[in-house]
């Protein structure tokens, strides 16, 4: 099975899509796809589908998603029995069928005692993909060696096409999953940026923090990445008024002043600070907890 979350939901059965269209079971699924290999308590299903109000029907209802489910893994499983069979050996049907080793829809999506989980049989995983190479990035990271960790963190990076669970209309747990899943994305993108930082990238890092700092309006990890981008790319004018901007949304917005991390930063690049200054400052702001907005 091949599952797919970080952008629109695509879980695949030995190649065949398996994903409902219909909202409910979509939901069903897509948390099942989420925790694969993992009971997901029926407690969880019934709070993600009703929002802590369930209709009496609830459990009833639940159990016919997952007959929904089941039923187009089924079909998936049946067309990829067809193609083996099709190319079974010396062309017979019945040992390439055999040799298929196809398993049942219930083999897939299995009922535990208060749950049910979704059987991967092994198959790929974006979201699993994502964290080891995300891991690994971290580690390089941590071993100064920022090549490899920039490389690393990219290529976690591009295993997104979008918001996760895009296309699924969420309900409690997949919000709170979204989130999660965000903010697990952002701690890579900015480790990303930083490792180009360390490797003197700081020009060719100037239009995507541009638009990241618009989109994130309060994060001051990245606003603190643009400052010393632009500061280093000779731009130290427009570098200080990044920090006033962020200093005027923190208040506004949150009641809140930057970090103290930030404000030495802020006076690094007013003081027009020696290297030597500006990168202790920096790692500083790097190192604190960061605010999204």
């Amino acid at each position: 099975m091949d599952i797919e979350v970080l952008g629109t939901l695509a879980v695949r059965e030995q190649g065949v899509s398996i994903t409902p269209t219909a909202p409910k079971p979509r939901q069903v699924l897509a948390l099942l796809a989420l925790h694969a290999d993992q009971v997901v308590p029926v407690s969880a299903l019934i709070e993600e589908l009703w929002a802590g109000t369930p209709p009496r029907s609830a459990r009833t209802t639940l159990q016919t998603y997952v007959l929904q489910l089941r039923a187009l893994i089924a079909a998936a499983l049946d067309q990829a029995a067809a193609r083996s069979a099709e190319s079974g050996p010396d062309g017979d049907p019945a040992e390439g069928a055999a040799a298929a080793g196809r398993r049942t829809a219930k083999d897939v999506l299995v009922t535990l005692p208060g749950g049910y989980l979704l059987n991967s049989g092994g198959g790929t995983s974006d979201v699993r993909e994502f964290d080891r190479l995300a891991g690994m990035g971290y580690r390089a990271m941590d071993a100064d060696d920022f090549p490899g960790a920039a490389r690393l963190l990219r290529e976690a990076l591009s295993l997104w096409s979008g918001p996760a669970f895009a296309d699924v209309q969420g309900g409690v747990q997949l919000d709170m999953e979204t989130r999660r899943l965000e903010e697990t994305r952002l701690c890579a993108l900015d480790q990303r940026i930083e490792a180009d930082m360390r490797l003197g990238r700081h020009r060719e890092l100037l239009a995507e923090l541009t638009v990241l700092v618009s989109r994130y309006r309060t994060h001051e990890n990245l606003h603190g990445q643009f400052m010393l981008a632009l500061h280093r790319s000779g731009r130290r004018g427009e570098a200080l008024d990044v920090y006033q901007r962020l200093r005027a949304t923190l208040v506004r917005e949150l009641g809140i002043e930057p970090s103290a991390a930030l404000r030495r930063l802020q006076r690094s690049i007013l003081m027009a600070a020696p290297e030597n200054q500006l990168d202790s400052a920096a790692k500083a702001a790097s190192e604190r907890l960061v605010r999204v907005g």
